[in-house]
């Protein structure tokens, strides 16, 4: 039956290869047709089967033959397929270099940025001065869109070959001062893969990108929001300064304090400027530039001003999961800051149950850090649902939830405490181990109050299976051995029966059991201690074998080592510190927010740190713009003719056609002015009336 499903498997493959041929085939006759309408139909297939991911890499000397094709629909699609084939088929691209350099003058924008786009994915670094040339011709474009398809080509080229860096920061500075929206995105995006640090490119075109923010397309605003992030951290002081804030040396003197005074902060007018004009973008239907704006807020605004990013952070969480696990990843790390800002929203954060496992622990993370004393009962009660879930994950990060509330608030420690030591009795084994490893952290916060839940947990030892609860149940038994001197002996007496087939986390902790029971109760566990050292010598793990070698040397006393065995208990019985539950988001505050860094609390390539706030500002002047305006000042006796003509052309433009303007045109007026912006054939009567204002 194997032998004949493989068959069967080897045969439907060679079907298919067999069909792509044949298919193959059909493409090239219809490309090298003479017949525009079947290339066009031709090139509609190939063009699909690229959108379905197929390969058809072997139809590149047939396309690339209608690279000079009139027939401009022909010419697009053409053009699509070399961008996509051109790196892997570059001898072949190269041929028709030639045809790509005519293109580039062709009199149709999308044909020359077309072009543009196929010549710099050609990645062959003898024709970098070509591609040179071409970016700097595309840059000063009449065409938005080829101005645009420029600056994209500027980092391929730039990845292609570093050294041309100078030339295309020439041409990056001559692209920034450009006035229109469809450029600027893309510009800024080439400024920060070929010059991120080149901040100087920006003063005089700060208040110009601020400006264009809103009218940008989604993804220019989000690379702009980022790089004027960068920006303003370098360029304004802190906005979190406080107004009343004095040195030490003026609160001793009194004669200083009078004269000198902390000054009051005055927010930069462009710093305001950039608040102002990003604020509107938390309204985008675009996640990544309401998540933008979140960032910049964070990180530049003044403290009382950035809760106005709540709402619009709240409402990303009806969007995909994907979307979902990274606006709560940020959210997270800003509720452990303030908390204040998402309090009133704490029903978003409750737990559904279609939420993945990802979302549903960082909703709990992010309910942990909110709880106060005011909402804890409410928190709580949430958390004894989630504590029953069937994802034993998300119950298990619970129960730690549980154990981080008690050590945060005080008020329900003990509450806490006995909710977990109910779970001890649950059936499901994960629950169980998990309620263990949070009680044995709690009882080192309190260990003298708590003799009974140590009793408590030995008694349901054997029950329990999980290697990480057993291991954390010995621990509490060896250090806390003297407030539980007869179960201690009791249990250290099972573990050497089960020793060999324990895990290695519970043959270590078996061991310290045995050190420290051996130096506080040595009569009842004298041979015990001896035996198990015994089977830890003579362990498979050399982890076991050194850490028993160790403590029989520590603990058994001899001629060689009597000066260590002073200090045995000391070593192994001393005080230690509780440790601190704390969040796993803490640290990543070290990152820009919506950053790939912040979401895998790395470093990652390409990552740019955040500067800090400057002690003093920067100079402001460097982003002032000299605007020289021509002022035509109209004299006040031409006033109500101009006025008067106006309203007679828009009056007229609303009752009678075209034709009966070009009939009654001004002497000397040919059918297409003279002035190119003036096209009276083609255009509407505005301009016409245009032209007549200008004359009056």
């Amino acid at each position: 039956t194997h032998t004949h499903t493989h068959t069967q498997t080897n045969l439907y493959c060679l079907k298919s290869r067999l069909l792509i041929c044949i298919k193959n085939e059909d493409l090239k006759e219809m490309l090298e047709s003479n017949k525009e309408s079947l290339k066009l139909e031709a090139m509609k297939r190939v063009v699909g089967l690229i959108a379905k991911g197929k390969n058809a890499s072997e139809l590149f000397p047939a396309v690339v033959k209608n690279v000079a094709s009139k027939n401009i629909e022909l010419k697009k699609l053409v053009y699509v397929y070399l961008v996509r084939y051109a790196e892997e088929q570059q001898d072949l691209a190269l041929l028709s270099i030639s045809t790509f350099q005519r293109a580039l003058k062709d009199p149709n924008q999308f044909i020359r940025a077309s072009a543009l786009r196929v010549l710099s994915s050609i990645r062959v670094p003898i024709i970098v001065p070509i591609m040179m040339l071409a970016i700097k011709e595309a840059a000063a474009d009449l065409s938005p869109y080829v101005r645009k398809t420029s600056a994209h080509a500027i980092q391929k080229l730039f990845s292609l070959d570093p050294d041309q860096k100078e030339q295309l920061i020439e041409v990056i500075e001559k692209l920034l001062k450009d006035k229109s929206t469809l450029v600027a995105g893309s510009v800024v995006m080439a400024f920060e893969e070929v010059c991120p640090d080149r901040i100087d490119l920006i003063h005089k075109n700060y208040r110009k990108l601020c400006n264009l923010l809103v009218d940008v397309e989604e993804w220019g605003q989000v690379v702009i929001i980022s790089m004027l992030t960068r920006y303003a951290r370098t360029q304004f002081t802190s906005p979190w300064k406080e107004n009343n804030e004095k040195t030490f040396y003026d609160s001793d003197s009194e004669e200083k304090k009078g004269q000198i005074e902390a000054k009051p902060y005055i927010m930069d007018p462009d710093h305001r400027l950039l608040l102002r004009n990003t604020k509107p973008l938390l309204q985008s239907r675009n996640t990544a530039v309401v998540m933008s704006v979140a960032q910049l807020y964070w990180h530049l605004a003044p403290k009382h001003e950035v809760s106005i990013v709540t709402k619009s952070l709240v409402r990303l969480l009806r969007s995909h999961r994907e979307v979902q696990y990274i606006v709560l990843q940020n959210i997270a790390t800003m509720s452990i800051q303030r908390k204040g800002m998402f309090e009133p929203f704490m029903k978003s954060f409750y737990v559904r149950s279609t939420d993945a496992t990802h979302i549903k622990t960082l909703k709990l993370e992010i309910l942990t850090n909110l709880a106060n004393e005011a909402n804890i009962s409410t928190i709580l009660r949430e958390f004894q649902t989630y504590v029953k879930s069937q994802d034993k994950a998300f119950a298990a990060a619970t129960i730690q939830a549980i154990g981080r509330c008690a050590t945060n608030i005080s008020e329900v420690t003990d509450t806490c405490l006995n909710g977990l030591v109910l779970l001890l009795s649950n059936r499901d084994e994960t629950v169980v181990a998990e309620s263990v490893v949070v009680i044995k952290k709690l009882l080192q916060t309190q260990p003298t109050q708590h003799s009974e839940i140590i009793k408590h947990m030995a008694k349901l030892f054997d029950n329990i299976t999980v290697p990480m609860a057993r291991a954390s149940i010995l621990w509490l038994m060896g250090e806390y051995c003297e407030r539980v001197p007869k179960i201690a002996p009791d249990v250290l007496r099972k573990m050497a029966k089960t020793f060999t087939i324990e895990e290695d986390i519970v043959k270590l902790q078996t061991v310290n059991l045995a050190a420290k029971l051996y130096l506080t109760n040595s009569k009842q566990t004298k041979l015990l201690t001896q035996y198990i050292l015994n089977l830890g010598k003579y362990d498979q793990n050399y982890d076991i074998r050194d850490r028993t070698r160790f403590i029989r040397q520590l603990i058994v006393p001899s001629e060689k080592n009597g000066a260590l065995n002073k200090y045995a208990r000391r070593i192994l019985l001393a005080p230690k510190p509780a440790p601190v539950l704390e969040s796993a988001f803490k640290d990543r505050d070290r990152y820009q927010l919506g950053t790939l860094s912040h979401s895998l609390n790395i470093k990652a390539t390409g990552y740019q740190e955040l500067s800090d706030w400057p002690a003093v500002a920067p100079d402001q002047s460097v982003r002032n713009v000299e605007v020289i305006e021509p002022v035509r000042n109209l004299p006040s006796s031409h006033t109500s003719s101009y006025l008067l003509a106006l309203a007679n052309i828009t009056m007229i433009s609303s009752i009678f056609p075209m034709d009966f303007y070009l009939g009654f045109r001004p002497k000397g007026i040919s059918t297409v002015h003279s002035d190119p912006s003036l096209n009276i054939k083609s255009n509407s009567p505005v301009k016409l009336a245009v032209f007549i204002l200008n004359e009056i």
